[in-house]
């Protein structure tokens, strides 16, 4: 069996890697073989090579579909959270990824400024970062998402179980009531 790949995209402090480890907790709770891979992690993992220009982005991404195709064809559901701003970027994940579900964390970038729990924004406001996407230059959401998570208005919780139900869903597990459905 091969697995399946749910990419969150949203812009910095949305929620995306709070929602993609809340939803890996969810999935491997309920007997599912599942990983998750964070764009921070990689940056961190592989090092100066991996930076903040668009050319830099887009090797993280490339790096995160790589891991992504490896893991989802040795049978584990992926979940991604990465900014993917660039359109060439969800261009390269969409043409390139395996059994690929494209989630939007969204979020105003005001609210995602109050958050910043990397500082990132009160860094760009003092010009400290002149790349911040959403600050320096503005966040587009994804076109036409196959889910979207609004976490301006669902706790945490509610945007885990909203992501758990569509995926399970969407893989035809959805339980009659929202108890452990028996994977594949």
């Amino acid at each position: 069996m091969t697995g399946h790949v749910l990419w969150l995209m949203g812009p910095t402090s949305s929620g995306k890697t709070t929602l993609a480890r809340g939803l890996t907790r969810c999935l491997r709770a309920s007997g599912f073989g599942v990983i998750h891979y964070d764009g921070d992690e990689v940056r961190g993992f592989f090092g100066p090579d991996h930076g903040f220009t668009e050319p830099d982005r887009f090797r993280v991404v490339q790096t995160l579909v790589h891991l992504a195709n490896k893991a989802a064809g040795a049978g584990l559901h992926v979940v991604v959270s990465a900014l993917t701003a660039a359109v060439q970027a969800r261009k390269y994940v969409i043409e390139n990824t395996m059994n690929l579900i494209v989630g939007h964390v969204s979020c105003p970038v005001d609210l995602c400024a109050q958050r910043d729990p990397k500082g990132l924004y009160q860094r760009a406001a003092r010009g400290a970062i002149d790349s911040l996407i959403g600050f320096n230059s503005p966040y587009l959401p994804p076109e036409d998402p196959d889910i979207v998570v609004d976490t301006a208005a669902l706790t945490v919780e509610q945007g885990v179980e909203l992501l758990e139900a569509s995926i399970l869903n969407r893989l035809g597990l959805l339980a009659a009531t929202h108890g452990n459905p028996k994977p594949r």
